[in-house]
């Protein structure tokens, strides 16, 4: 074979191969160019630092089929990186119409819609004679579910007989709530007077109100607690509020018969610490608060372990933020005081009303503080709730 033929041979296939890639190329190019991590690449370094100044860090994850990396702008819990989301042109119209001090309906639920897509409101707040039904729940033991007690809510439930927060409350076209954590951080702040404005009051456990009224408030709409965090002193108890029980075992509802049915207090063994004996308060004052709060906090909202559906280290939610959690369903305006655990600050009090230090909940098995305290900054940033203590 002549030399120019022998290299005619050789070129051909190169070059049809050459052609073949490069038109791949050309045809892939839209697919590969979707949204690079890198937005708006400027020529000058000045350019470039105003626009990573500008932009929100985006999360990068790996395409494992095509071998690249995507831009994304959700975070792993479904919320949008870019936490100031505007609302929706007729929302900013309705909102912004309205009266400086006004309440605005839902306002909190449509701000978490903006920054979480996934967000439904229409959640019960208390379970009721037809709580069999709510998929979320009946599948998974205490705390994130109700299964193997439905027998005793059952019985509870026809008890009690009621299972909202009262016919003036229940009326209102719009709610403003404010859940009351215990934190040191409201010690002097003079709050009491603008915490007592809310519709609906929420304090936690056995955090008093008596003789700290000026710094938290005099109003108790609803307590929520558990056997352990029950007040167990019956005249500390406040006048006109509900009792709102959260189970974490399934020991937990065996206690709460007894209270609703004012029996005497039996089998305490299982419980980490002592327990209420009674409760000041009439069948129909006494609510249980829905566990898909519990779940949807620990799972979806702060992203603790799984664990199988069954309560373990580290993947159960403070008792506050199953609070928030359920009235971002509920409110129309979302508030919270006294939230904020410093960890750099471990001899300040942890609560307003004892010496505890802040130290002492390093020791908790159960909670994710820092988990929790980033899904929190991500609700105050984005304006789905206000924090009238800024300890968020």
């Amino acid at each position: 074979m002549k030399p120019t033929h022998m290299l005619l041979f050789v070129l051909c296939p190169t070059l049809v191969l050459g052609f073949i890639y490069y038109s791949s190329r050309k045809l892939h190019l839209p697919a590969w160019g979707q949204k690079t991590p890198c937005r708006g690449f400027h020529s000058s370094s000045e350019g470039a630092a105003e626009e990573s100044a500008a932009a929100p860090t985006k999360e990068l994850e790996t395409d494992s089929t095509a071998g690249r990396l995507v831009g994304s702008v959700y975070d792993k819990q479904g919320f949008l990186l870019q936490l100031d989301a505007k609302l929706s042109p007729e929302l900013t119209y309705k909102y912004g119409n309205l009266s400086e001090g006004v309440c605005k309906p839902g306002f909190a639920a449509a701000k978490m819609k903006a920054i979480y897509p996934k967000f439904l409101k229409l959640v019960p707040m208390f379970l009721d004679r037809n709580f069999k039904r709510l998929a979320k729940v009946n599948n998974y033991l205490p705390p994130f579910g109700f299964k193997t007690q439905e027998r005793i809510i059952d019985n509870i439930l026809s008890y009690t007989k009621n299972y909202g927060l009262g016919e003036p409350l229940d009326s209102l076209s719009c709610k403003r709530c404010i859940i009351v954590g215990n934190g040191g951080i409201l010690s002097n702040k003079s709050l009491g007077s603008r915490i007592d404005e809310y519709d609906v009051v929420v304090r936690l456990n056995e955090a008093p109100v008596f003789g700290y009224d000026k710094d938290v408030g005099s109003k108790t709409t609803l307590r929520i607690t558990y056997p352990e965090g029950a007040i167990q002193k019956p005249d500390v108890y406040e006048r006109d509020s509900l009792f709102v029980f959260s189970a974490f075992k399934p020991l937990d509802f065996k206690w709460l018969k007894q209270m609703v049915f004012k029996e005497k207090l039996k089998g305490t063994e299982g419980f980490w610490k002592s327990v209420a004996h009674h409760v000041p308060r009439e069948a129909t004052e006494i609510r249980i608060l829905n566990p898909f709060f519990i779940q949807e906090a620990a799972f979806q909202f702060i992203g603790l372990p799984f664990n199988n559906g069954l309560m373990g280290k580290g993947n159960i939610p403070t008792l506050g933020t199953v609070a928030i959690t359920m009235a971002l369903h509920n409110c129309d305006e979302v508030a919270v005081a006294g939230f904020g655990y410093d960890m750099n600050t471990p001899h300040a009090p942890l609560h307003y009303y004892e010496t505890v230090k802040m130290s002492a909940i390093k020791e908790s098995w159960t909670h994710n503080i820092a988990r929790e305290k980033e899904f929190l900054r991500k609700l105050v940033r984005a304006n789905v709730i206000a924090d009238l203590t800024n300890g968020i």
